[in-house]
Parts: C-alpha cells; structure tokens; sequence
C-alpha cells in the first residue's frame, strides 16, 4: 500500500500531531544514535515538545558538546567581525588612494591654469592648455550674458509691476495716467528726432554773409 503525502504544514488535530511527534522523534534519535555510532562522529541533539518538556541524545557528554559549540560559533563570529573589518578597511584604503589620485589631478589642472609649472611642457600640450582656456572663458562669457539677460528681464518685469501699480493709484486719486514706459520711450525717441530736423532746417543755406572790413 502507497503512503500519502505529508504536506509540510502543522498538523491541526491535537492527538494525530502528539502521535507524529512521537514517532518522529524516535527516528530522529535513532538517526542520532545511528550517526555517532556509523561515522565515529560526536552528536548532540537536543528537542523541546510543545509543552516544553525536554528530550536529547549526545554520543559522549552533552555539556562539553556544548562547551564546544558555543567555543566553535564564538570564533566563527570572531573570524566573521575580523573578515568584515579587514574589508572595510581595505575598501577605506581603495578610496583614499582614489581620491589622493583625484586631488593631484585637480591640483595639476590648477597649476596649468594659473600658468605654473609650464617648463616641461611640449607646443602641443601647450596648444590644448590655451584652448582649454579658450573654451573655458567662452562658457564663462556665455554664461555671463545669460545672467545679465536674466536681470534685464527682472529689472522689466519689475518696471511694470509699478508702472501697473503708479497708474493704480493715480486713479484711485483721480490723476490721468502717466503714459506707459514704452509710449514713454517712442515719444522720446520722436521727440529727439524732431530736434534733429529741427537743427537742420535752421542751417542757412546760401553765401555766407559778408562781414565789414572784408
């Protein structure tokens, strides 16, 4: 007759899991047994039932069998907290070499820019330290205008902000409005044109006059 599958899952029904627990730990204790006898191996086992009652095997004395294997996982431990220790220390030393090599590469790119050190330097190496240069001061320049562009917009926005708000309260005081910065800036510019043709239509045109004496 084939047996059915256990399925790995606590068994439910009280008396069924004390008879399997019974069973169970008999042909645990004899494997026990079996393996200390078989391979001259030192075996201790230990089992606590559900209620807490105490049953064990050791092959020769259970408390130096566990001497033993407390000894065995303090050094295991030990060696464990050694080993992660020398790792980090290694990793600690893999980024101070890193970064001592990063800063004398920054310190090399300064003194090419400052112009130091620049004696043992070939044409060539020469040559792409000044364009560097070059093309360093072109985002510097860039970069320059965009900001000064960025001020100008504020300075605009900020213009109109109290534009909008002097023509609110000339209103409010029953003033005519001041005309707006751009009206202001076309009239300006007409203004100073008529002056121009002004000045030109003044010059006198023909023989000069004739002065006494002459």
């Amino acid at each position: 007759m084939v047996r059915g599958k256990i399925q790995m899952k606590r068994i439910e029904n009280e008396s069924s899991r004390q008879v399997t627990f019974s069973k169970r730990r008999n042909g645990l204790l004899k494997k026990a047994y079996e393996l200390s006898v078989l391979c001259d191996a030192e075996v201790a086992l230990i089992i606590f039932s559900q209620k807490g009652r105490l049953f064990q095997f050791s092959s020769s004395n259970m408390e130096n069998t566990m001497e033993k294997y407390l000894e065995h996982a303090k050094n295991k431990e030990t060696t464990t907290d050694n080993t992660e220790v020398q790792q980090h220390v290694q990793h600690l030393k893999h980024e101070t070499a890193f970064m001592a090599k990063k800063i004398e590469q920054l310190e090399s790119s300064k003194r090419k820019i400052l112009g130091q050190g620049l004696g043992t330097y070939s044409v060539e190496e020469l040559q792409d330290i000044e364009n560097q240069l070059e093309k360093s001061l072109k985002n510097i320049q860039a970069r320059k205008a965009e900001l000064y562009k960025e001020d100008v917009e504020k300075l605009k926005a900020k213009e109109k902000f109290l534009f909008e708000e002097n023509t609110r309260l000339r209103e409010k005081c029953g003033l005519k409005p001041r005309q707006t910065p751009e009206k202001q800036n076309e009239i300006t510019s007409c203004s100073q044109s008529s002056v121009s043709v002004e000045v030109v239509t003044d010059l006198f045109i023909g023989l000069p006059p004739i002065q006494n004496g002459y």
